[in-house]
């Protein structure tokens, strides 16, 4: 099976005023979850779509939507990751009741996250 991509994010500079602007365009809901700037959709497919503050990740901006794919082994998917031309930006980490989480660049510099969820 293809892993699918189970979350994302859009990185904004203002969350409030891009809430208003998503809200206006397309109806959708957001509400506080997490760490404080960071709220959170989901969607009727399951999958979330967060709106959160811009940050740096291992020394990359994040801008525009940025994509987080469910995998089996975040181990496996950093191993994979140096060899086939990308760089790991973001070590693994632990977000409790959730699962592990890693991001990398591809080899033209695009950000995606790999997490490995907890079974439940």
């Amino acid at each position: 099976m293809t892993p699918p991509i189970t979350h994302l994010a859009i990185n904004a500079d203002d969350v409030e005023a891009s809430r208003r602007f998503y809200s206006a365009l397309f109806g959708w809901t957001f509400e506080p979850w997490g760490p404080p700037g960071f709220l959170r959709m989901a969607t009727d497919s399951g999958q979330v779509v967060a709106l959160q503050q811009r940050r740096d990740l291992g020394g990359v901006r994040m801008t525009g939507f940025e994509c987080t794919i469910a995998v089996p082994s975040v181990d496996a998917i950093a191993a994979a990751v140096g060899p086939h031309g990308g760089r790991v930006v973001m070590e693994r980490a632990r977000i409790p009741d959730v699962g592990d989480l890693m991001f990398f660049a591809d080899p033209s510099g695009v950000v995606a996250g790999a997490m490995q969820y907890d079974r439940r």
